[in-house]
């Protein structure tokens, strides 16, 4: 958009890195939380998978209620009690140990962690188990690969790890892609040709 920049110095360094000439950095003149940003809208409704956990700020800011919709079909997950653990160590090695086991029976796993360090920590431990898996977690050396780990992310017996800006809302398929993995076929095909 123009007369837009990045603040703290990140449009500086994208115009370094792509070698245009460096313009000094905008002053920002005013601000405007989200909150008060939507309340200047005279109507206000969304629809997101995610609103319950966030019901009592949608009624305190917004005075906006929350209303659970029901699925189309009776849902066949099966929710166990919660597992409290007394150290991360601990809770992180559960984790591991069950990965052992589903994977003996070769369902594809998808674990959520919410920093880049517990990822790490975690790939750490299913190294101990050599059990193999792929991680999303926004660092460089991952981020290449970033949407084929999603596309084979239901491949059977997978393990996939992802930090909580992975993905952004990708769809993953049971048994995994297989028209990614047939243009991946085809790409590595014609590059030796």
């Amino acid at each position: 958009m123009p007369d837009r920049r990045w603040s703290d110095g990140l449009h500086q360094a994208v115009e370094a890195k792509e070698g245009v000439p460096i313009r000094q950095n905008t002053e920002t003149a005013a601000s405007v939380t989200y909150q008060n940003f939507f309340l200047l809208y005279p109507k206000l409704s969304g629809m997101t998978g995610t609103a319950k956990t966030a019901e009592v700020e949608f009624e305190k800011i917004y005075n906006l209620s929350v209303v659970e919709i029901p699925t189309a079909r009776p849902n066949l997950r099966k929710d166990l009690p919660d597992v409290i653990y007394k150290d991360e160590l601990s809770k992180w090695t559960a984790i591991a140990k069950e990965c052992r086991d589903i994977t003996l029976r070769e369902q594809p796993i998808l674990i959520g962690t919410t920093t880049v360090e517990k990822s790490e920590m975690l790939a750490q431990l299913l190294n101990e188990y050599k059990l193999t898996y792929q991680i999303l977690n926004a660092k460089p050396e991952n981020v290449r690969r970033e949407s084929e780990i999603v596309a084979q992310a239901g491949k059977k017996g997978s393990i996939t790890i992802a930090t909580n800006m992975a993905g952004c809302g990708t769809d993953i398929i049971l048994g995994g892609n297989i028209k990614f993995q047939v243009r991946k076929q085809l790409y590595t095909i014609l590059v030796f040709l």
